[in-house]
């Protein structure tokens, strides 16, 4: 049974000398937006959110290179797998309806009947584009005050390659990184699109433990370990499958202070859930 009762929630996230989402046409500068308040896309979220949902055995769709179980080097070459996809007939027009596959593509993969998802590849029946609207939507996270940027220069000064005449100059690069921030970020579960996904009350609590610990398995020289952490995760579960207030209303309800402490405004029948990040 799909989810029944519409959910929002709120992530609050601390970052400690590190780079939570670089701009590859910036440098790899931390994102930020016009006002110099500090951004982590949407995109990116998604992206740990998939990779904790493969920690935990879940069946993924789209998997990163970094972070890919299965050994599929496309998306397609997953779709069409008979191992870990649904085999190339079911991608083929004239044998599967749209209906078909999509009950399918959800039943297979959590991402999928979570965020939904475009299939547009070439098949033997010459062409497929089948858009998924799934009914998790997760906006991307903002510091709540502007962040300040630190940029240092590296050097590596050792051969990439073997050179027996001389050693090769040192080469220089710039390493970015944000002191210290909060970053907040907000999203919503439809029940109305989680009937033609199959999304329900497990796939939510997946959802849910995966937001707690959002960055554990994802270190990297520009996030070492423990710089970035889920500090509260707020999760308001509704009566109804509408919802009693607006997301905008419940998300506008919740003030955060640049040192990470919540304050939310009572909403009458919607008492939210607080949890720490673990």
């Amino acid at each position: 049974m799909s989810l029944k009762n519409k959910i929002d929630f709120a992530v609050v996230i601390r970052v400690k000398n590190a780079n939570p989402n670089g701009d590859p046409l910036n440098g790899n500068r931390p994102r930020t937006d016009y006002e110099g308040f500090g951004e982590i896309s949407d995109v990116c979220l998604k992206r740990k959110i998939r990779n904790r949902m493969l920690a935990e055995g879940a069946e993924v769709f789209v998997q990163s290179a970094d972070n890919n179980v299965d050994g599929m080097l496309s998306l397609k070459a997953r779709a069409e797998s008979e191992e870990w996809g649904l085999g190339k007939d079911v991608f083929d027009s004239k044998k599967t309806s749209n209906e078909k596959l999509t009950k399918l593509a959800c039943a297979k993969w959590l991402d999928t009947r979570s965020f939904g998802q475009l299939f547009a590849f070439k098949t033997k029946a010459g062409g497929l584009s089948l858009g998924i609207r799934g009914p998790v939507t997760i906006q991307s996270a903002y510091s709540v005050e502007p962040v300040n940027i630190v940029s240092s220069q590296i050097a590596k000064s050792v051969n990439g390659v073997e050179d027996k005449k001389a050693k090769s100059s040192d080469t220089l690069g710039m390493k970015h990184r944000v002191d210290s921030a909060v970053y907040v970020t907000y999203g919503a579960m439809s029940p109305q699109l989680a009937v033609r996904t199959g999304f329900d009350a497990d796939d939510a609590q997946a959802i849910k433990d995966a937001l707690l610990m959002l960055f554990e398995g994802d270190a990297s020289s520009a996030r070492p370990e423990g710089s970035m952490s889920v500090e509260k995760l707020v999760w308001w579960e509704h009566d109804s499958g509408l919802g009693k207030y607006s997301s905008a209303k419940v998300h506008g309800s919740l003030s955060v202070a640049p040192d990470g402490s919540l304050e939310i405004q009572e909403l009458e029948g919607l008492v939210p859930e607080v949890l720490e990040g673990r």
